[in-house]
C-alpha cells in the first residue's frame, strides 16, 4: 500500500511497527520481524531521512538507537497532495491528447474507424477501462474478436465500481457457460437482462464513448467504429434505455440457474384463460371447464387486451405469443 510513497515492502513493515508503538530500537524490530539488527538500522535510518522517523541520537545512530514515528499524516500528508496533483496534471494531458488524437484520427470527425482485429481488441479493453461510473452492453451469440472469457477488463472494471448493464439476446443462454457467467455477474451486482433479439453487439462507455460494429448486416464484426460524444451517441444511448425497459431483467433461482423476471407476466387462472380461448374453445366451453361463468372468461379476456394494449382477440394472441403468455 506505502509503496505509492516509494517505501519498500522492509521500509513499510518497519514503519507500520513504529507507528504502532511509542518507540523501538533495532534491536527489538529485529526480534519482532525476524530480521538482524544490522537490517533493521539502515531501515530505521532511512525513514529517519525520509522524515518517517526521528532518531532519538545526536551522533551517529546505533541498534540501541531509539526510533518514533513521525505522525502519518503529516509524513504523508504532503506526498499524497502532490500525487493528487500530478494525477490531476495528467488527466488533464490525458484528455486534451485524446481530443487531439481523435481529431487527426478521424479527421476532425465524431467517428473513429479501426479496422485492425489486434486494435479493435485493444480498443474494446481501453473503453471498459476508461469508464468512471457504467457500461451499457448489447451481447449477440456470435464473437469474432474478443471471446466472453478473455475480457478480463470487466472484472476489473466490477473491482473497481463500475456499474454493468448488459442486454444478452435469448439466444445465448443455451451456449455452454453463459448460465454460470451471468451467476457470476449478478452475485458481483452487475445487472443482466433478456432480450428475445439483440440487433446488434455494440458497448458504451458512461455517456462518452460507443463501439458498435462496422460492417452494415453483420451484428459482431472485426471493424468497429468508436462513437464519441455527439448526436450519434445520444440515440445509441436512448435505443439502449429503450431496449434495457423492453427486456427481462435475470436473477438467480434455487436450482442453481437464473430466472426472468416478468412484470407483466400472467398468474395462473388468467394463463388458462388465454391459453383455452386461443385454443378455439368459444368463451362458454372455456367456462365449462375452468368452472367459472362465462361473463367471468369474457372479463378477464377484456382485462387481458387492455394489459396487452392489444385491439382484438388475433391481436392479443400475437401480443401473448410476444411476451411468452402462452
Amino acid at each position: 500500500m506505502l509503496s505509492l510513497f516509494g517505501l519498500g515492502p522492509a521500509e513499510e513493515e518497519v514503519y507500520r511497527l513504529l507507528v504502532a508503538r511509542a518507540g523501538a530500537n533495532a534491536d527489538v524490530l529485529a526480534a519482532e520481524t525476524g530480521r538482524a539488527p544490522a537490517e533493521i538500522l539502515p531501515l530505521l535510518t532511512t525513514l529517519a531521512r525520509r522524515g518517517l522517523a526521528v532518531s532519538s541520537a545526536d551522533g551517529e545512530p546505533s541498534v540501541a538507537t531509539v526510533y518514533t514515528a513521525a505522525p502519518p499524516a503529516l509524513a504523508l500528508g504532503g506526498t499524497l497532495r502532490q500525487r493528487r496533483d500530478d494525477l490531476r496534471a495528467a488527466e488533464e494531458a490525458m484528455l486534451a491528447l485524446t481530443e487531439e488524437y481523435r481529431n487527426a484520427a478521424a479527421g476532425g470527425g465524431i467517428v473513429e474507424v479501426i479496422t485492425d482485429p489486434g486494435a479493435v481488441r485493444h480498443r474494446f479493453m481501453q473503453l471498459q477501462e476508461s469508464a468512471r461510473h457504467e457500461i451499457r452492453a448489447m451481447m449477440v451469440p456470435e464473437t469474432t474478436v474478443v471471446q466472453r472469457t478473455h475480457n478480463t477488463a470487466e472484472p476489473a472494471g466490477v473491482r473497481r465500481g463500475v456499474l454493468y448493464r448488459t442486454i444478452v439476446e435469448r439466444d445465448m443462454l443455451g451456449q455452454p457457460g453463459v448460465v454460470a457467467e451471468a451467476l457470476d455477474a449478478l452475485a458481483a451486482g452487475q445487472q443482466v437482462s433478456i432480450a428475445e433479439s439483440v440487433p446488434v453487439k455494440f458497448m458504451i462507455a458512461d455517456r462518452d464513448v460507443a463501439m458498435v460494429p462496422l460492417i452494415p448486416g453483420r451484428r459482431t464484426s472485426p471493424a468497429s467504429i468508436l462513437v464519441h460524444t455527439c448526436g450519434l451517441l445520444e440515440a445509441l444511448l436512448a435505443y439502449f434505455e429503450l431496449a434495457w425497459e423492453r427486456a427481462y431483467p435475470l436473477s438467480p433461482n434455487t436450482v442453481g440457474g437464473v430466472t426472468e423476471i416478468r412484470p407483466d407476466g400472467l398468474d395462473e387462472t388468467d394463463a388458462r384463460v388465454l391459453a383455452l380461448v386461443l385454443a378455439g374453445l368459444t368463451d362458454q366451453a372455456a367456462a365449462s371447464q375452468l368452472g367459472v361463468s362465462r361473463r367471468t372468461v369474457q372479463r378477464r379476456i377484456g382485462e387481458l387486451m387492455l394489459k396487452a394494449g392489444a385491439e382484438s382477440r388475433i391481436q392479443l394472441g400475437w401480443i401473448a405469443s410476444r411476451r411468452g403468455w402462452a
